[in-house]
């Protein structure tokens, strides 16, 4: 089925992102060969199990920013996250240039 291949393309990429490094939606998407697909990105990681060891954390939206909406608790648990593998999350933005995974 096409919606479970897009699902664990995707899953397989995050999976790829490493400790201290994020990656944005539509990077991911473009990676697991689903250009233009952000938002399908987003969804598939809104449907992780809450026990998953995906690292979801490391994905972020295209300015820089946690996607999550101020001080909600996924925003904060995606901060803490973060910070504890050495990312800098300054109001909920991260540095592109500085934290950004290059395949």
């Amino acid at each position: 089925m096409q919606i479970e291949a897009m699902q664990q393309a995707i899953w397989q990429i995050v999976s790829l992102i490493p400790a201290g490094r994020v990656a944005t939606y539509g990077q991911i998407a473009a990676l697991a060969g689903f250009p233009k697909q952000a938002r399908a990105v987003g969804r598939c990681l809104s449907r992780l199990p809450e026990d998953s060891q995906l690292p979801w954390h490391r994905v972020i939206n295209a300015q820089g920013r946690i996607s999550f909406a101020d001080l909600t608790p996924a925003f904060i648990e995606q901060s803490q996250r973060l910070r504890a593998e050495g990312v800098q999350v300054e109001q909920g933005r991260i540095r592109l240039r500085e934290y950004q995974w290059q395949p």
